[in-house]
């Protein structure tokens, strides 16, 4: 990989602007879950340590390049004082003479944080006066926002053109952990990708089909390359207008040495609701009034045979309707063997997506993963092989 680090950057008596991800859930102006803000505190810390003053740029929801109140940043100031320990001057612009003014006033070790960079229309269309007016900010530019790397914004892809550029701690530490997963990991690889839709994830699955040793199909998914193959899924959710289109993505897999792993036992129930009446039967045995809501015990048993025999694992989507119980089993049983797996350092495991990180942590086995991505469509545009802006813009 061509992208520097802090580590390659003489970053003394400098100014940094460094690209956050702070896009934290807030109720009634109040952070409900300060985890991004904590994330970024190990960059931050480092650059202070290194003797830079940190300017950090982010968005916040969509305010579409309208200046509106709600979403300014002023909100994240008072859980970014908490995770860091220090003062933190606010800019109420993040250009022109406000974020100047800020900057200017901000001693060593202070943090200067600026306003929503999408609180300008010229942000999300990359407006090359836009990065030049932000980039006149600072000396160096440090990107920490993997989560927003697939957009060609002006504070990520556009200021990174500007100036001296690198990745931050947490950028690094995605972008190693996705080398180490696809880009040039220790084989034989498995990929795990579950979700409703074949539709949302074609391009993601005709990526892996060529990567990867085993590719691991569940969830709603599943259902419908059962349906490819003649198995009928009764009351399922199943993209039965898909078919030719799985079938094809099986001969790629076939083509190129990949074997696809579906389930041979499910769990299915006439209801989809938590505690519903269910029943466990073979992969053709659903009943035409009943839905598959989970795989079963045979499945997930032959999936932890798979992981014990394979050194990496990419995990995106969760094998059932994970979110109602008893629904979760599969996923459940699944994420703690690749973790008991992980924890004796024999497999090497990479999860993402917002599902995923959920499914996992419910599971109790995300802390035991080799990492976990809290990006979302950074992560997925990275598995189906396309380049991302802001990383790109690295190089």
């Amino acid at each position: 990989m061509a992208w520097k680090t802090i580590d390659d950057m003489g970053l003394a008596g400098k100014t940094v602007l460094t690209r956050v991800d702070i896009n934290v859930p807030m109720e009634n102006g109040v952070v409900t879950d300060a985890t991004r803000i904590q994330k970024i505190v190990p960059t931050v810390e480092d650059l202070i340590a290194r003797g830079a003053k940190v300017v950090l740029l982010a968005h916040f929801d969509r305010p579409k390049g309208k200046v509106v109140p709600e979403m300014s940043l002023i909100h994240v100031k008072a859980a970014l004082v908490a995770a860091l320990g220090r003062k933190v001057v606010f800019g109420s612009d993040c250009v022109g003479d406000a974020a100047k003014a800020a900057i200017s006033e901000a001693a060593q070790g202070d943090v200067v944080l600026l306003e929503n960079t999408r609180f300008h229309g010229g942000e999300e269309k990359n407006d090359p006066k836009l990065a030049a007016e932000m980039a006149a900010l600072g000396d160096v530019f440090v990107n920490d926002a993997f989560s927003a790397a697939h957009r060609a914004h002006a504070s990520t892809a556009g200021v990174a053109a500007l100036l001296p550029s690198a990745a931050g701690r947490l950028m690094e530490a995605e972008l190693k952990a996705l080398e180490a997963a696809l880009g040039d990991p220790v084989r034989p690889v498995v990929a795990v990708v579950g979700g409703a839709k074949v539709s949302t994830k074609l391009e993601l699955l005709g990526n892996l089909v060529g990567r990867v040793d085993h590719l691991v199909i569940g969830g709603g998914m599943a259902n419908t390359f059962l349906v490819a193959q003649g198995i009928e899924v009764g009351k399922s959710l199943a993209e039965r207008d898909m078919a030719a289109t799985a079938l094809e993505i099986v001969e790629k897999a076939k083509a190129s040495g990949c074997v696809i792993h579906l389930p041979v036992d499910i769990v299915v129930a006439r209801e989809f609701k938590a505690g519903a009446a269910n029943e466990t039967v073979g992969v053709k045995d659903c009943p035409k009034d009943a839905m598959i809501l989970d795989a079963g015990p045979k499945t997930v048993a032959a999936l932890a045979k798979v992981f014990e025999g394979c050194k990496t694992l990419i995990w995106n989507g969760p094998l059932g309707a994970f979110e109602i119980e008893p629904f979760n089993a599969a996923t459940n049983a699944a994420a703690r063997a690749a973790a008991r797996l992980t924890k004796a350092e024999k497999l090497v495991s990479v999860a993402g997506g917002g599902d995923t990180v959920a499914a996992l942590n419910q599971a109790g086995a995300a802390s035991d993963f080799t990492f976990i991505s809290t990006a979302g469509g950074a992560f997925l545009e990275w598995m189906e092989g396309k380049t991302l802006p802001g990383v790109a813009a690295l190089g």
